[in-house]
């Protein structure tokens, strides 16, 4: 016989779970004439075979019916599911938490994040210690904030000798400028990376050019060639943030954006940059779209990861109509264009393989052209040229 203190101290159990479980009746104890409370071996063989029942999942009460009848296996079944969808969402937990400390891979974390919650995870990423600039490359580019730096370092090797950061021609972005109605006298360039399309605008318009982006090296590139050209004067630089513009509203006639809008988001870069257009003013901006209804899945398996929001013509004019605006033209940017990025890019990929073979960066790369060479009647840059309402 075992006083209560006895069987606690045996089972590992305090004295008031015991008292619940006779009280459950799933033991029974007996009173000494001296006052003390005793148990059996058989309660104490019970209250070890409750435990490991309990251990399964199953509820004190569940235990008592197990004991005292035949086993329900719809019951087990159920506990059994349950217990398999705990185990594979703890499993994720540390898969998560193995990521975050440098254990494995925080890509597809950091995507689905991207889709569920966009601005909360910009936010969190900079309360990680990334500047601004270094939570949209982390967002658009790396994925992965333990090995950004690594990734960052040899992706602006590949890129610090191409003049050309994205698909683009001198005829598109003169053809898109001349479908503008009016004579801008003020512009503003977003994303302007090296100055290819800014000296475009410069030499088909007499507009003041003011040109952002949040590559210091770039910009430097861009003055260097406005001050060759002798244009200085009509050049303003300024290295910042595309969604926090410092400028009042009803500062420019036109904006342009050659294939950036994206990093902040389309229907985003539509709201934020509307109040600084003049009332009559215009924005042209390209974007990354489907050229068809039906892409391969080889093509929308690399966009969901690389530009989950890509959408059709008709769905971003929607989009742009839906903001305030007015399409007033709209074409698809040439073939040459997109040949002039992605020929030295490869060219210069070539060039490095021996040297950032295991790099991951450069197999993003790769994949990228490989992708983009092969599947490029699937999509494409399309010019929007809107008038705001």
């Amino acid at each position: 016989m075992y006083k209560i203190s006895e069987l606690a101290e045996k089972v590992g159990l305090s004295r008031t779970a015991l008292l619940y479980y006779e009280k459950l009746k799933l033991i029974t104890g007996r009173r000494l004439e001296n006052g003390y409370r005793v148990y059996s071996e058989l309660d104490l063989q019970r209250v070890r075979l409750i435990q490991q029942l309990h251990l399964g999942g199953l509820t004190l009460k569940e235990c008592k019916v197990c004991l005292e009848s035949k086993i329900d296996k719809a019951l087990v079944k159920q506990r059994l599911k349950a217990l398999d969808e705990e185990i594979e969402q703890k499993q994720q937990s540390r898969i998560l938490l193995a990521a975050i400390v440098g254990e494995g891979d925080l890509k597809s974390w950091h995507e689905r994040l991207d889709k569920l919650a966009p601005d909360a995870h910009l936010d969190w990423l900079k309360t990680q210690g990334f500047s601004d600039k270094e939570a949209l490359q982390l967002k658009w580019l790396s994925k992965d904030m333990n090995d950004h730096d690594v990734y960052m370092q040899d992706f602006m090797k590949v890129f610090q000798t191409l003049e050309r950061w994205g698909p683009g021609s001198e005829d598109d972005t003169k053809h898109a400028l001349s479908l503008i109605p009016t004579s801008p006298s003020s512009i503003l360039e977003i994303g302007c990376g090296k100055g290819l399309a800014t000296n475009v605008l410069a030499k088909f318009s007499q507009a003041q050019i003011t040109a952002i982006d949040n590559e210091q090296p770039a910009l430097d590139r861009l003055a260097k060639r406005f001050e060759e050209k002798g244009l200085s004067a009509r050049l303003e630089l300024c290295c910042t943030n595309m969604a926090d513009l410092p400028y009042s509203n009803e500062s420019f006639d036109l904006i342009w954006s050659e294939g950036s809008a994206y990093i902040i988001g389309i229907e985003k870069a539509l709201m934020l940059w509307k109040p600084i257009l003049k009332k009559q003013g215009y924005l042209m901006m390209s974007d990354l779209v489907w050229k068809t209804n039906s892409p391969s899945e080889v093509s929308t398996e690399f966009w969901s990861h690389e530009y989950p929001d890509i959408q059709t013509v008709q769905t971003r004019i929607k989009q742009i109509e839906k903001a305030g605006y007015q399409v007033i033209a709209n074409f698809p940017q040439s073939k040459g264009a997109w040949l002039n990025y992605y020929g030295p890019l490869r060219e210069r990929l070539n060039e490095l393989e021996s040297e950032m073979v295991n790099s991951t960066a450069f197999k993003d790369m790769k994949n990228e052209i490989n992708i983009c060479t092969e599947f490029a009647d699937e999509f494409g840059y399309h010019m929007f040229i809107l008038a705001k309402i």
